[in-house]
């Protein structure tokens, strides 16, 4: 069935996706609103999961080229980037089927509280940048191949551990970390999204409607941090990786989703 949900059910769906785009472009954490709303519309895991890809690679692309068109990111600087996330993404989207997560939906939770503390009790975190602790290519290898393959094998939280690899090494503040973890996304989600066709697991008509409400959402929300910058960033960043924990413990430890 090519249109398995009933047309109010369609408009919510929409309307998520509109509020996650927004969210998405400021700190991440889109994922925990969409895809709860995809399996409530009614569905399978499967299609849920592939359908969320499409929709959320609009707001990722549209959230990368609104910072890129500020001068926030070159996309000529991010190519070791943009090719080390892709294969970690191949290489994740490849493993799923042989690899038991357990040992991520328990790990990950704690270590985004850590990061969370680390967050909230350092103020000035993020709020200018600094010195970068490694090369920029090296940066981009190391933290592509090991992000890139966590999304593509697991997901929930990608955004963050981007945001705070590029602050804390790269020595980004927060407004560009979010700027340059967009072109990151993109690009796994690109790359899990072409496993997930060849697996012919995309509801299409869904995927496409709730993109492009995901793209209005996310050129709204990339407007907000150019405009309000990293303190603002900083204070949505709490939220949704408060959000994304509670999502994670929810849904993979209290089995709630």
């Amino acid at each position: 069935m090519l249109f398995p949900v009933s047309p109010l059910a369609f408009v919510l769906l929409t309307l998520a996706a509109a509020v996650a785009g927004f969210v998405d472009s400021i700190a991440g954490g889109g994922g925990i609103i969409t895809i709860p709303a995809l399996l409530a519309a009614g569905l399978p895991p499967h299609l849920a999961l592939g359908t969320n890809k499409l929709q959320s690679s609009f707001g990722s692309l549209t959230a990368a080229l609104k910072f890129r068109a500020a001068g926030i990111v070159r996309f000529r600087d991010l190519v070791p980037g943009i090719a080390a996330t892709a294969a970690g993404a191949a290489m994740g989207a490849a493993a799923v089927s042989a690899i038991d997560a357990a040992f991520l939906r328990i790990l990950i939770p704690v270590l985004l509280v850590i990061i969370l503390l680390f967050v909230a009790f350092r103020p000035k975190f993020g709020l200018e940048s600094g010195r970068s602790r490694m090369g920029w290519i090296p940066f981009w290898i190391i933290a592509g191949l090991s992000l890139g393959f966590y999304d593509g094998f697991f997901g929930p939280g990608t955004g963050t551990f981007w945001a705070i690899a590029l602050v804390a090494l790269a020595g980004l503040d927060m407004r560009a970390a979010t700027a340059h973890t967009k072109v990151a996304n993109f690009t796994s989600n690109i790359v899990s999204l072409a496993v997930f066709a060849a697996a012919g697991t995309i509801v299409l008509p869904i995927g496409l409607a709730m993109g492009l409400a995901q793209a209005g959402g996310a050129w709204a929300g990339s407007h907000m941090v150019l405009k309000r910058g990293a303190a603002f960033v900083r204070i949505v960043f709490l939220v949704m990786t408060s959000c994304v924990v509670a999502y994670i413990v929810a849904r993979y430890w209290l089995k709630l989703g």
